[in-house]
């Protein structure tokens, strides 16, 4: 099949460090071409694919000059598929509802993979206004906002099997990895690894307008030995940091769409001892690949029975359910749907 696949452009693809939308369009680019497709990635001129790449910014716009206007590099991408769209069988969408109003018009098959969160005001309308628009739902609490969109599936994210090695050795810290802001539950992972005695390292990017969130809250807790930042990592260093973890801290308040720090932890054989919020239940199988508790305390006690989960049956249940190349399958499957094709 020809296929399209239209990326955010904040990031490019994959990205340098922080990105979860572009490092799973990469890995889902790169398993479509190894399944035999023929896929045109629009995105940034600093990506990296096994596609054919259609560059519509020269950079990311996260790392490029502050001056660039978003919108501007926005309207290039509806342009770009616009006088191309008519080459491929279909087109797949990783940018929201932008492109909605110009592919409607083009009468070319196409669906939109939505990975944010959508219990925004004026998101109900705006699926109300495209009804013969077909999306893809990360998770089925993902969907609960808008119930009456026209879902034509629900596919979780993978990764590559062989991305992240595996650590079968108990860790000797806890992690957390994610960006600094209060939904994610940083202050909550301090205190629950303070009370359970155990070192904590936190991966994370730290937002512009989080900044001062962060002084106030997170910094003054930082401390040589107990609570260790260790930045933003990119690939190379997730996998240490992840694998050497004793368990991923994932204290979430807010509606998670999937959370793809989870099951990078499950690709190291690390266990998720998360909040029942959002995604969580659909990932995390409770007792197996990690404990879904509802507070701090829960939490603590989970720190003190992570002896009790296997960590090659982490590792083994992450193949079975969260590989890109069955990320790529079920993709490939609504395709030929839309394409109509065998």
């Amino acid at each position: 099949m020809r296929i399209a696949q239209l990326a955010p452009l904040a990031e490019s693809v994959p990205p340098k460090l922080y990105g979860g939308t572009e490092r799973v369009v990469a890995w889902l680019v790169d398993e479509l071409v190894d399944l035999g497709h023929d896929v045109t990635l629009f995105a940034s001129g600093d990506s990296r694919t096994k596609g054919k790449l259609h560059p519509v910014w020269p950079r990311a716009l996260r790392l490029g000059r502050r001056s660039t206007d978003p919108n501007a590099a926005s309207a290039l991408l509806l342009e770009a598929i616009a006088k191309r769209a008519k080459d491929f069988d279909v087109v797949h969408v990783h940018i929201d509802w932008l492109h909605l109003p110009l592919l409607g018009r083009l009468d070319v098959p196409f669906l939109t993979t939505m990975h944010g969160r959508l219990d925004l005001p004026g998101l109900s309308d705006m699926f109300r206004e495209f009804p013969e628009a077909g999306f893809v739902s990360i998770s089925d609490h993902q969907r609960l906002p808008v119930p009456n969109a026209n879902w034509i599936g629900t596919i979780q994210h993978g990764l590559p099997s062989s991305l992240l090695r595996p650590s079968y050795e108990q860790g000797s810290y806890l992690a957390f990895l994610g960006r600094l802001t209060a939904e994610k539950g940083p202050e909550d992972a301090i205190r629950i690894a303070r009370a359970a005695r155990k070192p904590l390292r936190m991966a994370a990017k730290i937002p512009r307008a989080e900044t001062v969130y962060f002084k106030k809250h997170i910094e003054p807790h930082i401390e040589s030995e107990e609570v260790q930042l260790v930045g933003e990592v990119d690939e190379a260093r997730k996998q240490p940091f992840l694998a050497g973890a004793a368990a991923l801290l994932f204290p979430i308040d807010w509606p998670e769409p999937f959370g793809l720090v989870m099951i990078e932890a499950m690709a190291c054989g690390t266990p998720v001892i998360a909040y029942r919020s959002g995604s969580v239940p659909e990932v995390v199988e409770d007792g197996v690949t990690g404990f879904i508790v509802e507070n701090e305390k829960q939490a603590i006690v989970a720190v003190n029975e992570l002896a009790l989960l296997d960590r090659r049956k982490i590792r083994s249940r992450f193949e079975e359910r969260f590989s890109a190349h069955r990320m790529a399958r079920e993709y490939e499957s609504l395709y030929r749907k839309l394409a109509r094709l065998n």
